[in-house]
């Protein structure tokens, strides 16, 4: 029922179509230090916190971005965001039908959560009910964020139902006992998204939040 369920989004690739622009500043962050990568790379640690991805880039590429010019990234990411970011199309209809209570829970910084949903006029939806992996030990496919908001919210993890769209989203959210729903609305999908997402343990792929809305309608949550 609405009142003792919890919705958990994830922000990048769900609430927003960031992915694209953020491959770009990480593009951007490192040929500044003289380490050229492609978008291409980036793509493998969609979902993952940015401490992950540089490790990921770094084991994909031999291309180790130095600690001092991590900044560098969210200097890019930011000025991309506050330029050209935009909520993921419908979004904003969905949120004010959806009746369940409802929260972030996002491998990106607090700094960057907030900065992407204000700039995009969503922080309203949330609040104070934003979840960053910076406040657990793991980051995604760790359950830890996600048991982390449950907690924080007041829900049990089986009343919980995640949104997500990457992989490791959708595996952390299945290690804590909640329903995952696969999302492929935003301009990072690619062939074959929603088959891996659903290999990942989701419980359904929707390419639009009009989908969504008919799967969580299914669900008595909107």
């Amino acid at each position: 029922m609405p009142n003792d369920s919890l919705v958990i989004f994830d922000c990048d690739g769900v609430l927003v179509d960031s992915e694209p622009l953020a491959a770009l500043a990480y593009e951007r962050a490192y040929a500044k230090n003289g380490l050229p990568i492609k978008a291409e790379v980036v793509a493998h640690g969609v979902g993952m916190k940015q401490a992950d991805i540089i490790r990921k880039i770094h084991e994909l590429t031999g291309h180790l971005l130095p600690e001092h010019a991590t900044d560098d990234i969210w200097g890019e990411t930011r000025a991309l965001f506050t330029e050209r970011l935009e909520s993921t199309r419908g979004l904003p209809a969905f949120l004010a039908e959806l009746k369940a209570a409802r929260c972030v829970a996002s491998s990106s910084s607090m700094e960057r959560i907030n900065h992407s949903l204000a700039v995009t006029g969503l922080a309203e939806h949330f609040g104070a009910a934003i979840f960053s992996s910076s406040m657990v030990k793991n980051g995604k496919p760790a359950p830890d964020i996600f048991l982390f908001a449950a907690e924080k919210m007041g829900f049990a993890p089986s009343r919980c139902l995640v949104i997500e769209d990457s992989r490791y989203g959708v595996q952390g959210a299945v290690s804590a006992g909640m329903t995952a729903i696969g999302y492929v609305g935003g301009g990072h999908t690619h062939d074959g998204h929603g088959p891996e997402l659903l290999a990942s343990g989701a419980a359904a792929v929707c390419g639009s939040w009009d989908e969504v809305a008919a799967e969580l309608r299914g669900r008595g949550l909107i």
